[in-house]
């Protein structure tokens, strides 16, 4: 796979990230974006990322820029640290991909890069190398005042009584998690460390992973178990059961926690959102922070007090406006968030006594299920599903046994309702060589069983 964009900044094989390459591209970032005078950059722990963050930093010296290396850290910490000091930031990591792959993530001093700024970095790409001597500042502090934000925020007691576990295997939030768990008064359970990198999909947990939840929760009498992606900007969070509450029901929950009252989100996240009474509006958009960032900012932009946010189905979640929390205030950050969809759902259930299946057991009985098919190249994702959507034919041969089609939605992929009201949705990743799956109705069984359904008949397609 050659280094590319996706919907989550530039990424590729390890192979072909060459120094020249993560050069070229940190050249080109610096040339096209604002950097308010500076570059922070951070890392994930891929055996892989130490070196590509040595030539980013040294790219970036070279410029003339000073550089504060921040370390292993989670993506939003980051984010949180360069956007408070008004300049720039670089985060290698290739999220939740496999670790034969890896990537950059580009930020302005204001946050993520739009893809009006992807294509202004392509167009700067051949620069010469500067002969510069920018300084090297320690940015270690940086991950603190990303666990502190929350702690100021929450307080002591948001989750008191709490027993909740933390997979920490080789996210880069693994000790983060537990401090603030701490912090926040429950009782962390560290569990399953990994020294080697585990490409952790939060959106598509194998069953061993599911398994091994349920397991640990009996095990360890937990209300919950509680991870993130390799970078830190997905949440994932189980019940006391173990069952995992999806991103999107998440992001949700979080939305009315912090008192939002439009809520930006790409098609493929769970529509219950819509028929939730605490919300004015709530705006679709393609798969992708910057697409939802784009409809913040437009929100934004017509009432500078909307209370605003965002999310994606994968549960990272953005905040447009300072809210508050039980015990202070809370800063808009701009940039998908591991911590606040997972805090803010456990302190919700918390404050009124509940547990957590029962808090998601109120919303409204929408479902959903993601899963996807690897190893297949883009190209012929979007062959296939340039065909399903052009051929009616085609389409009902393959969704037969689902029912009548209602309507369709091609905002970002083929996304097909039925009369019964399920919906599945195929999309090629903007990250890997994969066809992702989506599916929702009115049970998590069946939502599931559209999903193996159909993803049986995608490899019988696409691989023969």
């Amino acid at each position: 796979m050659a280094p590319k964009f996706g919907t989550s900044g530039l990424r590729g094989l390890v192979t072909e990230l060459t120094p020249d390459l993560v050069a070229d591209h940190t050249r080109a970032f610096l040339a096209a974006c604002p950097t308010g005078g500076g570059l922070f950059v951070g890392r994930d722990l891929r055996a892989s990322s130490p070196e590509i963050a040595e030539v980013v930093v040294a790219t970036a010296r070279a410029e003339g820029l000073d550089v504060t290396d921040c370390g292993v850290l989670p993506t939003p910490a980051l984010a949180l640290a360069a956007m408070r000091a008004g300049q720039a930031a670089i985060m290698v990591t290739g999220s939740h991909i496999p670790a034969d792959r890896n990537g950059l993530k580009f930020y302005l001093p204001t946050g993520e890069i739009a893809k009006s700024d992807e294509a202004a970095i392509l167009d700067h790409l051949g620069r010469p190398a500067g002969s510069g001597e920018g300084a090297l500042k320690d940015g270690s502090a940086a991950a603190a005042l990303y666990r502190d934000r929350y702690v100021s925020a929450y307080g002591g007691k948001a989750l008191s009584g709490l027993r909740v576990g933390v997979y920490q295997h080789s996210s880069v939030a693994r000790d983060v998690m537990v401090d603030v768990v701490e912090a926040l008064g429950g009782t962390p359970v560290p569990l399953a460390l990994s020294e080697s990198f585990i490409p952790v999909d939060t959106e598509a947990l194998d069953p061993e992973t599911r398994g091994m939840l349920g397991g640990w929760c009996e095990e360890h009498r937990l209300d919950a178990v509680i991870s993130t992606d390799g970078d830190a900007d997905r949440p994932m969070v189980a019940d006391a059961t173990g069952r995992v509450v999806p991103g999107d029901v998440l992001g949700a929950l979080t939305a009315r926690a912090l008192g939002a009252k439009l809520v930006c989100t790409p098609v493929s996240s769970n529509t219950l959102v819509r028929e939730m009474s605490d919300f004015d509006a709530v705006t679709q958009t393609r798969i992708g922070s910057p697409f939802v960032i784009a409809a913040m900012e437009e929100a934004l932009a017509a009432d500078r007090g909307a209370r605003v946010v965002g999310y994606e189905a994968n549960g990272g979640f953005l905040l447009g406006f300072e809210a508050r929390g039980p015990a202070g205030p809370l800063a808009p950050l701009m940039t998908r968030d591991c911590l606040l969809p997972i805090i803010a759902p456990l302190a919700a259930a918390t404050a009124a006594g509940q547990s957590l299946a029962d808090l998601v057991a109120a919303l409204p009985p929408r479902y959903t299920a993601a899963d996807r098919i690897q190893e297949v190249p883009t190209e012929a994702s979007k062959a296939f599903i340039a065909e399903l959507t052009g051929d009616p034919g085609a389409r009902a041969a393959f969704f037969e046994g689902t029912g009548p089609e209602a309507d369709t939605d091609l905002t970002d992929g083929l996304r097909v309702r039925f009369e019964s009201g399920d919906i599945v949705h195929l999309r090629p990743s903007g990250n890997a060589p994969e066809l992702r799956c989506y599916a929702e109705a009115a049970s998590f069984e069946a939502a599931e069983a559209l999903v193996g359904r159909h993803l049986d008949k995608l490899a019988t397609q696409l691989r023969g």
